[in-house]
């Protein structure tokens, strides 16, 4: 029979102070800072953050440091914080149209005004083991380029001066905030983009993947992504008018898809979109894939079974909060549940053996 090992809440204490043991390390070697993390690590804060609904790189740099690493645990310590702090007031939608640009491609247009910023890329590396970086020396500084603070107009909007792309209505309507509502399916467009910017970068990023081979139709160009600081705006009543009280590092992408048109449109190009907190490119534009995929019954196109035009499929999988508590509580004790299981797969096998020896 299986029993309850004992132990209690001396086991779990020693527990905890054997996992800060390892999260320390070895002592002979100098400690990691959360400064270090913060900006050494800087994508790894960057995903934490957005999985997490949070920007704030020191907090997330804490978290990844406190999680050994793990950048999922990371997000759950990030999100857990969270709803400890009070709303204080909503900001004004962010105007990406004047970001400082430090990184800005398009994969559609080779000239185009405020030209394209290569910035800081792993695009061109050689994908080669750096052993100088073993060798803890200081490797001297390349030489950088400021960021485009001037307003840089959207790759997207030279093809909307042709109607050759979908036209994007400008609405009035607050949308929802997942992170104080629960999902409701089906979802509209906004609560859908807040959770795939929520989801797991890996889970994202197979279902654009998927998109790519043929499972959903969608043959995508990078109209243009860009990254770069966001002011943030707030309405103060008193005054009248917004105040910028900071600014954030975003991805955004959108992407330019093929469409055929419809009854009631014209053949024109469509829209993909993603937007991350910090420099997160592939997460971008894998967002801007999904998010095109599941806006088939929009467009009137055909829903072929893809797993990424299915959102009930995508939305209810793809944060991994959520899926790691249900994956990794079966690792707690379900001694009850399994006792009566085994009695029963007993009983069973008695039955079958009484039935197979009166056959005989």
């Amino acid at each position: 029979m299986y029993v309850a090992v004992k132990g209690g809440e001396r086991a779990i204490d020693n527990a905890h102070a054997w996992l800060a043991e390892e999260r320390r390390g070895d002592p002979g070697i100098a400690e990691l800072s959360v400064p270090q993390i913060r900006t050494q690590l800087g994508l790894a804060v960057n995903r934490v953050m957005a999985e997490g609904s949070l920007y704030d790189p020191d907090l997330a740099a804490l978290a990844i440091k406190q999680a050994r690493g793990d950048l999922i645990e990371a997000v759950f310590l990030i999100r857990a914080y969270r709803t400890t702090l009070p709303r204080l007031g909503a900001s004004r939608p962010l105007d990406t149209g004047a970001m400082a640009i430090d990184r800005r491609i398009s994969a559609t247009f080779k000239d185009l005004p405020g030209g394209q910023v290569l910035g800081p890329t792993f695009d061109y590396t050689h994908r080669l083991l750096d052993f100088k970086l073993a060798a803890e020396g200081e490797v001297a500084p390349a030489a950088t380029a400021p960021a485009t603070a001037a307003p840089v107009p959207h790759v997207t909007g030279f093809l909307n001066r042709e109607a050759l792309i979908e036209a994007v209505p400008a609405s009035e309507e607050v949308p929802l905030d997942l992170t104080r509502e629960p999902l409701e399916l089906p979802a509209d467009r906004a609560l859908r983009l807040q959770a795939i910017t929520r989801g797991d970068e890996g889970f994202i990023l197979s279902l654009a993947y998927s998109t790519q081979r043929g499972y959903g139709r969608t043959h995508a160009f990078v109209g243009e992504m860009r990254i770069g600081r966001v002011a943030v705006e707030v309405d103060i009543p008193e005054l009248g008018f917004a105040v910028e009280i900071g600014e954030v590092e975003v991805t955004e992408c959108e992407t330019v898809n093929q469409f055929k048109g419809s009854k009631i449109e014209p053949p024109q190009f469509t829209r993909g979109y993603g937007l991350v907190f910090g420099q997160s490119e592939r997460k971008a534009i894998a967002m801007s894939l999904v998010d095109r995929a599941l806006r088939w019954e929009e467009l009137g196109e055909d829903f072929v079974g893809a797993p990424a035009q299915d959102e009930e499929f995508v939305l209810s999988h793809c944060d991994n909060v959520q899926a790691t508590g249900f994956l990794e509580h079966i690792k707690l004790p379900h001694y009850v549940d399994f006792q009566s299981e085994l009695e029963m797969i007993r009983r069973m096998r008695a039955e079958a053996m009484q039935i197979q020896e009166a056959a005989e």
